[in-house]
């Protein structure tokens, strides 16, 4: 059960000194009790308190990791993101059943290799493999494990069989990359416990509805497995969003240890739009693993950009670092431009100077990675604060004529930063919107 922020408190020193980064014991006791803090914040709390603090404090759903480039899933501590944010994305997994031919295959295995895309300076892919037995030949699955394991080593692997001689087969290919073994159900329980403890890998139970699943659950946990990975038997979109907020709410608000674990959905369709809109569900609405059919590029584009979306701190802007960056051959007569260190704006910008082939320098300027008219509204893009960033960084050796484009929607600031930089400085005002930046960078250079 979840201890509330008055019983934490009563576990700690109660010296109020600080050293957690909080005025007061009490405090760091709520934010312990929100899991917002951990207690190696505070070095005077005694041996005890700390096992029984930290087994208080454990994430209400387990955190699992899996093979290949190292995913984690599960760990989540809250409904909704505003609350604090959702820790591990959950990744996208592509199905290749055994019985598809060895080009198909092949194939499968290339667009895994090349699905890394460049979304706002973080590298997304599809980070999972789920081999499924649909041969019922553990020769046939061993085989395509092996060739998967082999042909996409980075990649994690999820061995898809009810049947345990199948799995026993295809594990022997690759126990290195802690697979998940998912198809345990209550008939075969005994015999994918053995396997799953013998491997020390994860293990992915299936039981059609709730209370037969917390009952398995339970069962499997009983038997010495503790990394566990639930399905329900939910297909259709009603019942990803009914049975995951379910399981979700149970061990968040009811700590339910039962339902405490990831949650794997399997969205495949023969539509591949309409998988892509029941995949969506599942990205927002708590599965911790989707497993689809296929991955075109953009349907991976789409699902990935939401997960991107989902799974960032809604407390925290997305930033880049403060630095002049060099885009093109950029030299001592290129044109240097200026804005905020906000991701977006960043990439944008970056992008459509890119599109123009006029080479610049682009000085980024931290402001906490707010957008341009957010920044200046709150006082942080502002003439003053813009001359000290040029002035102190390694702008003006870099350009020969000493001339600043500042960015459409502040060009109210272009008099007055032309006064805070001196020294010669002319101040240029660009373009409103980042789209017209090419046809002003090009008039510029005609």
């Amino acid at each position: 059960m979840a201890l509330s922020g008055v019983e934490i408190f009563k576990h700690l020193p109660k010296t109020n000194c600080k050293k957690c980064g909080y005025p007061t014991c009490l405090a760091f006791a709520m934010k312990l009790a929100a899991l917002q803090e951990s207690t190696d914040k505070c070095p005077d709390l005694s041996e005890e308190a700390k096992k029984f603090l930290g087994a208080a404090a454990e994430p209400p759903i387990r955190g699992i990791t899996l093979g290949g480039r190292g995913v984690k899933v599960g760990e989540e501590t809250v409904l909704f993101r505003h609350e604090k944010k959702f820790v591990n994305p959950c990744p996208i997994a592509l199905n290749i059943k055994d019985t598809e031919g060895a080009d198909a295959i092949t194939k499968h295995i290339a667009d895994v290799n090349s699905s890394e895309i460049d979304k706002v300076g973080q590298m997304l892919r599809v980070d999972l493999v789920c081999v499924t037995d649909e041969s019922g030949d553990p020769a046939r699955f061993a085989a395509v494990v092996k060739q998967v394991a082999d042909g996409a080593p980075n990649a994690g692997l999820i061995l898809n069989s009810s049947s345990p001689a199948s799995i026993e087969a295809a594990i022997a290919h690759c126990a290195d990359k802690r697979p998940l073994v998912y198809g345990a159900n209550a008939e075969n329980l005994d015999a994918m416990v053995k396997i799953a403890k013998e491997k020390k890998v994860a293990l992915g139970i299936y039981a059609k509805g709730l209370d037969a699943l917390s009952d398995l659950s339970e069962k499997v946990k009983g038997m010495g497995v503790t990394d566990i990975v639930l399905d329900s038997g939910a297909r259709t979109a009603k019942e990803m969003v009914e049975e995951y907020t379910m399981i979700r709410r149970a061990a968040l608000k009811k700590s339910f240890k039962p339902l405490g674990f990831p949650v794997i959905s399997f969205v495949s369709r023969d539509d591949s739009v309409l998988e892509a809109a029941v995949a969506s569900i599942g990205i927002m609405k708590y599965a911790s693993i989707i497993v689809v059919n296929s991955i075109e590029k953009w349907k991976t584009l789409a699902l990935l950009t939401l997960r991107q979306n989902i799974y960032t701190d809604p407390q925290v802007p997305m930033q880049v670092e403060q630095k002049i960056y060099k885009i093109g051959d950029a030299n001592e007569n290129s044109p240097l431009l200026v804005t905020t260190n906000f991701s977006l704006t960043y990439f944008i910008v970056r992008g459509e100077i890119e599109n123009s082939k006029v080479p610049c320098w682009l000085a980024i300027m931290n402001v906490e990675g707010l957008s341009v008219l957010t920044a200046w509204a709150a006082g942080k893009f502002v003439a003053g604060s813009i001359a000290n960033f040029i002035k102190e960084s390694e702008a003006p050796k870099l350009v020969a004529k000493k001339e600043l484009i500042l960015p459409g929607y502040v060009s109210v600031l272009s008099g007055s930063l032309e006064d805070k930089l001196g020294d010669g400085w002319k101040v240029v005002v660009g373009p409103r919107e980042a789209n017209q930046l090419p046809a002003f960078l090009k008039g510029r250079a005609a």
